[in-house]
């Protein structure tokens, strides 16, 4: 497979529209700039080379998939990243502003951007940040505004990068563009991909760990996955929803769909894969969400589950777990992890997440690979040292979108994704 990149590219004095996954804004705050840090060598090697930038992104969830309405707030705003730019690169940016109409959000790019170009091509600004790529009513459609909206993207620029490892889903911004402009592959999603190699093509033996909070979004990503590696531990609800399946025990905040796919994935390692997975065997059971606070909760031995038997919110992986002998063996002899996983409930079940953690990084000679918005976000919360540590180590790697890791997994290749094969060539 051979992608058509930017090294490629003829970029001198090219308006450059570059599709950058910058979803690091939470109620208009960043808490982890290191998607945003990612792409500086993209930026670079576009700035230097005398293109001139204009950047988008999504941020967060603005539709309402029921009736199609665009929630536009200062929450899912671009601003604290153009911000962030100025304030870290010295490097401004301006954000046109769209007439919205509500309740579908932003219909057309609009003649008022002309003066920004103007200002872009002059070298008064650094660049041009479109809004929300979510806040326009195209970006997410199936019908008639989706090539309206791609080719008043094209209208913009004279060049599309994909820079976007992490927003692997094919909307306008990553994947119908590509109809209507030159497109290239940028540099961290180059680097992105090379990387995946250590998972398709890993040293051996491999865990994996994963977390979350519906066994639909990942069912076919745990199977794929389980096929490749020699251990495979989970964490989160899919944990609690896999041990309702196995053991027949009833735990609040299970429903019918998750112990449905849970019973399918029990089904489907017990009959193919029954060795690999690591079970923890100490969980934390509480009596509320907020357990932690007010002292209600307990760890519970899963060896003295009976079926039938009932626990109220299971919130975390304890730390005992960790500690078991069979468990430190397989981790100390594993050669690579695969991490997308936070073990407890945020922000007061920190113990299984930090345990875990340790324990990985106790291995030094593993390869480590990290991905998530939530697995980094926390692994910087919880254990600051190992975090600033995996910036520089080699032995670390750490993706800037773990969906987009587990959907490369689920195709059985990193070119599966439809956005890349979009930039693939003959």
């Amino acid at each position: 497979m051979k992608l058509s990149v930017i090294q490629n590219a003829n970029l001198h004095d090219k308006l450059v529209l570059v599709r950058v996954d910058h979803n690091v804004v939470e109620n208009g705050v960043i808490h982890d700039p290191y998607r945003i840090d990612a792409t500086f060598q993209t930026l670079f090697y576009i700035a230097s080379h005398g293109g001139k930038l204009i950047l988008m992104t999504h941020i967060g969830r603005p539709k309402n998939k029921k009736d199609g309405s665009i929630t536009i707030s200062d929450k899912t705003s671009v601003l604290p990243i153009v911000e962030y730019l100025y304030n870290k690169l010295n490097l401004k940016f301006k954000v046109p502003d769209f007439y919205v109409n509500e309740p579908y959000g932003i219909q057309d790019i609009d003649t008022s951007i002309n003066s920004l170009i103007k200002e872009l091509k002059s070298g008064t600004i650094d660049g041009i940040y479109l809004p929300n790529t979510r806040w326009f009513r195209g970006e997410e459609d199936k019908g008639e505004w989706k090539d309206r909206f791609a080719k008043e993207l094209a209208g913009l620029a004279d060049i599309y990068v994909n820079d976007a490892f992490g927003s692997w889903q094919p909307h306008v911004s990553t994947f119908t563009i590509t109809k209507y402009l030159p497109s290239y592959v940028g540099l961290l999603l180059q680097k992105e991909i090379n990387n995946l190699d250590k998972i398709f093509s890993p040293a051996k033996p491999m865990i994996a760990v994963i977390a979350g909070a519906k066994f639909d979004t990942k069912i076919n990503s745990l199977k794929a996955l389980t096929e490749k590696v020699d251990y495979l531990m989970l964490g989160g609800v899919i944990l609690n929803a896999y041990l309702a399946a196995k053991y027949n025990i009833l735990i609040n905040g299970i429903d019918d769909d998750n112990l449905s796919l849970a019973k399918d994935f029990v089904d489907f390692v017990n009959n193919n894969y029954p060795n690999k997975i690591i079970e923890p065997r100490f969980i934390v059971e509480s009596d509320t969400m907020d357990g932690k606070i007010d002292g209600h909760h307990k760890v519970v031995d899963i060896n003295t589950l009976k079926a039938g038997d009932k626990l109220n919110y299971v919130l975390d992986v304890a730390p005992e777990s960790f500690s078991e002998p069979s468990l430190i063996n397989i981790f100390n002899n594993a050669k690579t992890f695969f991490v997308n996983a936070v073990m407890g409930f945020a922000p007061y079940f920190n113990d299984g997440t930090i345990a875990l953690n340790n324990l990985i990084n106790s291995n030094a000679e593993a390869m480590k690979l990290y991905a998530g918005g939530d697995t980094l976000q926390e692994l910087k919360r919880l254990l600051p040292g190992v975090y600033m540590k995996a910036l520089d180590d080699p032995k670390y790697y750490m993706f800037t979108g773990g969906g987009a890791v587990l959907n490369a997994i689920e195709e059985n290749s990193p070119f599966g994704m439809e956005p890349v094969k979009a930039l693939l060539v003959e």
